[in-house]
Order: C-alpha cells, then structure tokens, then sequence
C-alpha cells in the first residue's frame, strides 16, 4: 500500500520544500571542514560502506529530533547499492546499470555513468574520485567532479561488494580492495587501476572485504574466514565459519564479527585464529553486516529483527522486531541506531534499549543501508528511489 504521506508529497513537492528550507536557513548548506579526514567517516562524510575501512558501521554525525522526507531521487531500477556522501553529494548505483552523484540539499542529478550490469556495489570515493563495482565484472575509477571515466579493472566475474582502501606499504601509493565472483579478492593501484596482487578462495566473494591493523578479512560462499596480509596479498589464516557468508564482517581490534546463511552470528578472535563466541536465536540467515560501539554490537536478520549483543559475551542485551526482513545493515549514530526493513520502514532505536525513537514508512523493502551524516539520512529502496531525509538539529 503506498504511504499516505508520500502521496500527498510529490517529487516536485519535495524539492520546493528543500528549497524553502535552504532560503529559509533551516537546512544548511555545509561544506567538510579541513580536517575531515578522506576515506574515513565524519559528522560531514559518509564516503564508504559501513562509513570506514573497518565497516563498523559507526558514524560520529548527530541527528535532529525527526526525520523528515526532503527529496526522492527516481532511478530506473531497484537499489541494493548503499550510498556515500562525500561534499554534500551522494554517490548510489543502482539495477539500472547506473552510478548517479546526486545534490545532497534537493536530490537532483548531477551525473549518471553508465556500466554494462547491475550496481549492487556501494560505491568508495576517496581523493576526489569514485571507486565501484558492476555486475559487468568490472571496477570502476570515476572523476567524483563529472563522472568521467579514469580507469576499469577487469575481474572474471560480478563484483557485488563494495570496494574498500587501503595504503601502499611504502606510503606512496593507495590501493583499491574490492571482492568478486570470480573468487578472488583483487587489490588494484588507485592511480592506474593495475593489479597489485590477487588471492584465491574456494568460491564466491559477496561482501566488502574489512580493514585493520594491516590486515583484511572477509567471508564467502566457501564458508571460510579468510584473513590475508594487505602488504603482500598472502593467507595469514583461514577459520571454519561454518556456512557460506552473505555480507561483509565488521572488524575491531583483533575480533571480528559476521553472521552467516545457517542462523548464526559470530565473534571471532584473531589472535588466537578461533571462535570466541556464537549466538543463535531462531533458524532465519544473516544477510546484514553488524555495526560495533564500544560494548555493543548489532545486526539485522532474516526474522525480522535487530538484535543487539554485549561485545564481548554475545549475549542478547536487546532486540527489536519489524514488520519484514531486516538485510539493511544498521549505522549507530549518537545514542541510537538506524536501519531499514523490507516492511517498507526506515528505524531509528534507542542504542542503550533498542525502544523506538522514530519509523518512516516509504511504502517499498529497503534493503540497501543507510548512510548517515550530521542531520541527513539517504538510502535507497527496492522501488528504484533513492531518499534523502533530514533532521532540524536542536538549539
């Protein structure tokens, strides 16, 4: 059923309103401090998947008492991609083919770049340029200016993750991660897109691989864990995870946290290359990625819940249910959470109990996740929208 609210607020409705508030002075138009660091996530900056290397989840951005719906962006196909925001511009591919840089302030195109497949790959931008993936087999480097076209690197197969960076050993260089069905993890010079080196696994690569302490590690369809040496590309370990993994770990410290298709979410420690601790609740799969605070960790499943565990024992400190399947990974912002469902709402709890602070039904399953800066919300919908809510922050 389509939400009332929607029906009554039209596109066109929706970029007056933003206008307005522009003039107005009620919605700012912010530019990124100097200090915002590239590639990492900042109260002005939502550049990657999960916000950082380590795909977290966390952004340091607060936001206002409400959300409101101030745009929708209409693309031509459904969206799985999940956005990026870097200079108040919003970066999504989406089934279409397309990569779109929209304006933050009124959601109107200011490129589109089309590949030969869909783009589940939610994209990177790093230094000015626009990293991400297709279902054509290809990476693709875009100016983040126009659009225009760098560099492609060439896999075997579908690259449906997003890409994620790292530094050269030497310092002189930056390096492209990015996963692919071809089952290997590829790492690609930024400057010239040529391959650095490549690993080999078992089977399908779905998610983004993780970063931290010059290590990265991430799952796949041959239900390992595999922990590779970013410097050279070669196995440091690889860990049994019991069944193939459909999203992407979050990573801290030397613990790693990922669910899998056989209803489990796992913790595990690299440091002894072993499981620290599992939680099972009900016989439904994790397709989400979890989010990670300090003594918190939370993820999104296939029983239409969020679940929130202490970090350290897993064991369930909170869980909230939805209407649908929660595949949208959640973002911590402040004191709470925010996600989507393919009930057609967008979630914001309380982090310390998982109680509602606030649900917008857009009508369609959002399963793509939410990027999160000071006072905005974008994410995208399987109806092929693209929706940009914001919060008037308090005085």
């Amino acid at each position: 059923m389509m939400n009332q609210q929607r029906f009554f607020q039209p596109k066109a409705f929706c970029f007056l309103l933003a206008s307005f508030l522009l003039s107005s002075g009620l919605l700012a138009e912010e530019t990124e401090t100097a200090d915002t660091a590239e590639g990492v996530a900042s109260a002005e900056s939502w550049p990657m998947y999960r916000g950082n290397p380590s795909l977290d989840g966390f952004s340091p951005a607060k936001l206002g008492a409400s959300l409101q719906e101030i745009w929708v962006f209409e693309a031509q196909s459904s969206i799985k991609s999940s956005a990026a925001i870097v200079k108040r511009r919003v970066f999504i591919g989406s089934d279409d083919g397309f990569v779109y840089a929209l304006n933050l302030n009124d959601g109107s195109l200011i490129w589109k770049f089309e590949t030969q497949g869909n783009v589940e790959s939610s994209p990177l931008v790093l230094d000015d340029h626009v990293y991400v993936g297709s279902g054509d087999g290809f990476v693709y480097k875009l100016r983040a200016a126009d659009g225009k076209l760098v560099w492609k690197y060439e896999t075997e197969d579908q690259v449906l993750g997003g890409p994620n960076w790292i530094q050269s050993p030497d310092g002189k260089n930056t390096w492209i991660l990015a996963g692919s069905y071809d089952f290997r993890l590829h790492c690609i010079r930024a400057d010239d897109g040529t391959k650095v080196w490549d690993y080999e696994t078992g089977n399908y690569i779905n998610g983004s691989p993780a970063v931290s302490n010059g290590q990265t590690v991430f799952g796949g369809c041959d239900a390992l864990l595999h922990v590779i040496q970013l410097s050279d590309g070669k196995k440091v370990k690889e860990i049994e995870a019991g069944a193939y993994i459909a999203g992407s770990v979050a990573m801290a410290g030397s613990k790693v946290y990922v669910g899998h298709y056989e209803s489990e979410f796992l913790c595990f420690d690299l440091d002894q290359g072993s499981l620290k601790w599992k939680y099972r609740d009900r016989s439904f799969p994790y397709y989400a990625s979890p989010a990670i605070v300090e003594d918190k960790v939370m993820i999104g499943g296939r029983d239409r819940q969020l679940h929130c565990l202490n970090r350290e024992t897993g064991e369930r400190i909170w869980r909230f249910s939805t209407r649908g399947k929660v595949d949208s990974s959640p973002v911590v912002v402040g004191e709470e959470v925010v996600f989507g469902s393919e009930d057609g709402r967008l979630y914001r709890v309380r982090l310390e109990d998982g109680k509602e602070i606030q649900s917008i039904d857009v009508g369609q399953p959002l399963t793509s996740s939410p990027a999160v800066i000071k006072d905005w919300v974008v994410i995208g919908s399987e109806d092929g929208n693209v929706y940009g809510f914001h919060a008037k922050s308090q005085p």
